[in-house]
């Protein structure tokens, strides 16, 4: 089988897709990365060959909404070079949704850790619910811009959410963090983590033997910065925080807040070093928290940030960080006592365990064989 891996380049969306890819590899099949050529150095480290795209920006999850032609001109090509059996894909990538249903191609796609868009039951109740179908309708406006430009004709789906699911849809969570009575799509399935990152630098030692919390930001959508927070809330505290960039602009930390900044590939050996994960709620902190069965203090603002900071703070792995203008010692206890809960962390520890025992490799990587059959 030769499959295609045409996943958004950033690490969030990427590594899952990377850690799949392996699986397939193992098991003989032929897999090729589709990505920016900044993907080279972890695509190499991962054992899989790449195919680079000259547009840098096209596959960039930040450009999503605006570069969903690029997208279907970057994988469309990549399909009339290689020739794959059936395309693996990130969600919010519509050039390769496209571009498969264009080839008559079957396509994968590699979900968030909770579902963003409504359920076809249960009660998530009418805040929750609206959110869901304001995201889904503004997801379809750009999928259904995308597909006219590709003048594909147009679709007649009993259900609306139906074009963005593919032949299979895999949420990298697990049904504990939905909600109980939810009723996902039947091409919607839980894997798990499917978590791969590259190794960590030999060269960077560990921080020292203080209490640590490891903070991994996101990008705030026009809401409310976490720094003024997180300034307060490491200064004269009980925890040293190692602070995560990711795809969050340039730091803003204050000359006396304890606080290690900076941007790496990767952050397993950090949190597993940590008391408790500081996050806006972004998957791949939270994956990560759970599998090393630390509780989370959760800060969302947009995106899908909302979704998965609600669905942490229900399965009791989390608690709300205070609002920006709360005193300084409100934040620093929030800190304290989420890094000495034990029912949060016996909570992680459970969910954790369990996402870690789900072979979620080995799932994604039979969902892939079954679409291409």
């Amino acid at each position: 089988m030769n499959v295609l891996l045409c996943p958004l380049s950033d690490p969030g969306y990427l590594y899952p897709a990377l850690a799949v890819g392996r699986e397939l590899r193992r098991r003989a099949h032929t897999v090729r990365v589709l990505a920016g050529p900044n993907a080279a150095p972890v695509t190499t480290e991962a054992g899989l060959d790449l195919s680079a795209v000259t547009d840098a920006t096209a596959l960039s999850v930040t450009q999503w909404s605006v570069r969903g032609p690029e997208q279907y001109t970057a994988v469309a090509r990549a399909v009339r070079r290689l020739r794959p059996d059936v395309l693996v894909t990130s969600v919010l990538c519509h050039g390769a949704l496209v571009a498969a249903e264009a080839a008559d191609l079957p396509v994968v796609v590699l979900g968030l850790t909770a579902h963003l868009w409504p359920y076809r039951g249960g009660d998530a109740g009418p805040a929750d619910t609206h959110d869901r179908t304001w995201r889904l309708t503004e997801t379809l406006k750009h999928y259904g811009a995308l597909r006219e430009t590709a003048g594909l004709a147009p679709r007649h789906d009993r259900f609306p959410d139906t074009p963005l699911l593919g032949s299979a849809f895999l949420l990298r969570g697990h049904p504990l963090l939905e909600p109980a009575d939810a009723e996902l799509p039947p091409a919607v399935s839980h894997v798990g983590p499917c978590w791969w990152e590259p190794e960590p630098a030999a060269s960077e030692p560990l921080p020292d033997t203080r209490p640590l919390a490891y903070v991994h930001l996101g990008r705030t959508f026009g809401g409310t910065s976490l720094w003024p927070r997180l300034n307060a809330a490491f200064t004269a505290g009980t925890h040293r925080a190692v602070v995560e960039l990711g795809r969050s602009g340039a730091p803003e930390a204050a000359p006396d807040a304890d606080l290690i900044v900076g941007r790496r590939p990767w952050m397993s050996p950090l949190v597993d070093r940590a008391d408790l994960v500081l996050t806006n709620a972004t998957s791949a902190p939270v994956l990560a928290a759970l599998l090393h069965g630390k509780p989370l203090l959760v800060a969302p603002n947009g995106s899908e940030q909302q979704v998965l900071a609600t669905a942490c703070l229900r399965a009791g792995v989390a608690r709300r960080l205070p609002e920006s203008g709360a005193p300084a010692a409100d934040l620093r206890a929030a800190v304290e006592e989420t890094a000495n809960d034990p029912q949060m962390r016996s909570r992680a520890e459970e969910i954790g365990g369990l996402l870690a025992d789900g072979k979620s490799e080995t799932r994604a990587a039979d969902a892939v064989e079954s679409a291409a059959r």
